[in-house]
């Protein structure tokens, strides 16, 4: 027996709903991998900067990198961290202001590790290798934006 047009309606009513739901869904968060070098100086109050590549989504997009920093910095190093980036539903996500509290030294040659967050949720688990001559006892705020 066919089905007749009065049955179709609500068939294609359903139908027409899950679609429209489905579609409305947000966007998924995906992970993506990022590579930041920055150079960083001060006494007392410090100033950072440097650039970064972030893949995501088989792109690279380049990153531009500044911040400040307040408490006790003494001396400069130069930084190379790699790490991954999480949450991200759009490359724009990991624009942002990036906070964290931060105890090191560096005498030469040593390891640092890092995890920051931004206003966006997209959160930075990094690791890598911190060379110069400079100790640190403070709150410093990262500005990363694609160029």
């Amino acid at each position: 027996m066919p089905f007749s047009a009065i049955r179709r309606v609500p068939l294609f009513a359903v139908l027409a709903l899950l679609l429209a739901a489905a579609l409305s869904l947000p966007a998924h968060a995906q992970d993506g991998t990022v590579r930041l070098k920055f150079f960083k100086a001060g006494w007392f109050v410090g100033a950072q900067g440097g650039s970064g590549i972030l893949s995501y989504r088989d792109q690279i997009h380049a990153l531009s990198l500044g911040g400040l920093s307040a408490g006790l910095t003494f001396g400069g190093s130069v930084t190379d961290l790699v790490g991954t980036v999480k949450n991200l539903r759009s490359p724009y996500d990991i624009n942002g202001v990036y906070s964290a509290i931060g105890v090191g030294i560096a005498v030469g040659a040593g390891a640092r590790a890092i995890q920051m967050q931004n206003a966006n949720g997209v959160v930075l688990v990094l690791q890598g290798e911190q060379i110069g001559l400079q100790a640190d006892l403070d709150l410093s705020g990262l500005s990363i934006t694609i160029k």
